[in-house]
C-alpha cells in the first residue's frame, strides 16, 4: 500500500476512531506523523474500533464534525443540533450530521465512515 492509500484510509476512519476512543485517535495521529506502514495503521484502527464508545467520546466526535457547519447552519439547524446533543440521541445526531454533510456538500464528512455506517 502506498502513502496516499494510507492517508485516504485515515481520512475515512478518523471520526469513527475518535467516536470510539480519544486515546486511540491521538495514537493514530502520531502514527500518521511518524509515517508508520499501512498495515500498522490498519491494525491501530481496528484496535480503536474494538473499544466501546463512551458518552464523552461520542459527543466529542459529533462536536468535531459539527465544526464544519457552525458558520453555515441555520438557526433552526443549530437548535436541532444542540437539542440532539443535550438529549444524547447519538444515532439521530449522526443521521442529522450526515444530512447536513449532504446538504452543504462537505465531501470530507460525506466520505467519512462514521456517517455511512449501517445503523444510519
Amino acid at each position: 500500500m502506498n502513502r496516499q492509500q494510507t492517508e485516504q484510509l485515515w481520512r475515512e476512519e478518523k471520526y469513527r476512531v475518535m467516536f470510539h476512543s480519544q486515546k486511540h485517535y491521538n495514537q493514530l495521529r502520531q502514527a500518521m506523523r511518524d509515517l508508520l506502514p499501512h498495515e500498522q495503521i490498519e491494525q491501530l484502527i481496528e484496535e480503536a474500533l474494538q473499544q466501546t464508545p463512551t458518552n464523552g467520546s461520542m459527543r466529542n466526535a459529533c462536536q468535531h464534525m459539527w465544526g464544519y457547519f457552525r458558520k453555515v447552519a441555520t438557526i433552526e439547524e443549530k437548535q436541532q443540533y444542540e437539542q440532539l446533543l443535550i438529549t444524547g440521541k447519538i444515532t439521530a445526531l449522526l443521521y442529522f450530521l450526515q444530512q447536513l454533510a449532504i446538504q452543504y456538500n462537505i465531501t470530507y464528512l460525506r466520505e467519512s465512515t462514521i456517517l455511512n455506517i449501517t445503523f444510519l
